[in-house]
């Protein structure tokens, strides 16, 4: 007798479709008709190995059958949070990376990517290289896109014979929405890692990575409209990104928007920016923001050094 899904549960298929990893399972999930607990656990495993606990919790609720399959991976992220308390001395526990490695590969072996992942950056941090890199491949292959972005970053780094095969994880990482990836793989396409220079998709995964919040992109992308590389030429898009960028802490934006804003006679403004750029380390600076203070009067001095030290960052990546 077949096992039928749990009462007030159908017409599941649209909602979990953005969980599959491929297109050959989502029909593997239609073929089902209604029924999933006819879904083989190999396939459903590998649906949910990136689940994050929301996520889990809400599949385990399809059929008895998922319920049960599920249960390795809802004990994985039972590990994977005591992984990050003792990674980090959370929720009363004190910081213990060995402890931390143990409870993330507890919940590795129990098939969840998260877990691998984080157990791959401490044994990276711990110089174990190769044993973090089998892990982000682990990862990688069931889909998880930081999984295939760190695998690319650390063939980059560790591997360079490996360009080629970098630039295809960082790939398939950018097309999942992974910014981090989309910046990497713009830099690679940008600077030709192990083949030719392409400065128009470059510039595209740079825009794509600056609309998703990573900052360092939004300045390569303010870059790419001032002198247009990859894009067309446009000074009001470079200096939109560039105060964008500005804004959330890129202390080269803040240099550079700071430059702009004394050329159309902002000085300002134009201050606030290169006081910030010059708190971040940026040597340049300090010259430029020294040749207006003297051009401004004393209470005007005070005002916007007052408004660079209460300044704070936008959000970002």
């Amino acid at each position: 007798m077949k096992q039928k899904t749990w009462p007030g549960r159908q017409n599941r298929q649209s909602t979990f479709k953005f969980w599959l990893s491929s297109e050959a399972d989502f029909r593997q999930l239609r073929s089902s008709d209604g029924d999933f607990s006819t879904l083989p656990s190999d396939i459903l495993t590998k649906i949910a190995a990136s689940f994050t606990l929301p996520h889990l919790q809400a599949a385990s609720l399809v059929c008895k059958s998922w319920s049960e399959g599920l249960r390795p991976l809802r004990e994985a992220l039972l590990f994977l949070k005591w992984g990050k308390r003792f990674k980090h001395g959370r929720g009363g526990v004190r910081p213990n990376l060995d402890k931390a490695l143990d409870s993330f590969l507890k919940g590795a072996v129990r098939g969840s990517t998260l877990a691998m992942v984080d157990a791959g950056l401490l044994y990276w941090e711990m110089g174990k290289k190769d044993k973090a890199i089998a892990l982000y491949k682990k990862a990688a292959v069931l889909g998880d896109p930081s999984g295939q972005c760190n695998l690319g970053l650390s063939y980059l780094q560790a591997e360079p014979s490996k360009q080629k095969e970098a630039v295809k994880w960082l790939f398939q990482a950018s097309k999942s929405g992974h910014v981090r990836a989309q910046y990497q793989l713009a830099l690679c396409l940008h600077q030709g890692c192990g083949f030719d220079r392409h400065l128009h998709e470059a510039a595209r995964w740079y825009l794509k990575a600056a609309e998703g919040g990573y900052v360092r992109a939004m300045y390569r992308v303010a870059l790419c409209y001032s002198v247009g590389e990859g894009l067309a030429q446009s000074h009001r898009q470079a200096r939109k990104w560039m105060k964008r960028a500005a804004d959330r802490g890129h202390s080269k934006a803040q240099y550079e928007h700071g430059l702009g804003l004394f050329s159309e006679g902002e000085k300002l403004k134009a201050v606030v920016y290169l006081e910030l750029a010059t708190h971040a380390g940026e040597t340049a600076a300090v010259h430029v923001k020294n040749v207006i203070l003297q051009q401004l009067p004393a209470t005007s001095r005070d005002h916007v050094m007052n408004l660079a030290n209460n300044w704070r960052a936008l959000p970002s990546l």
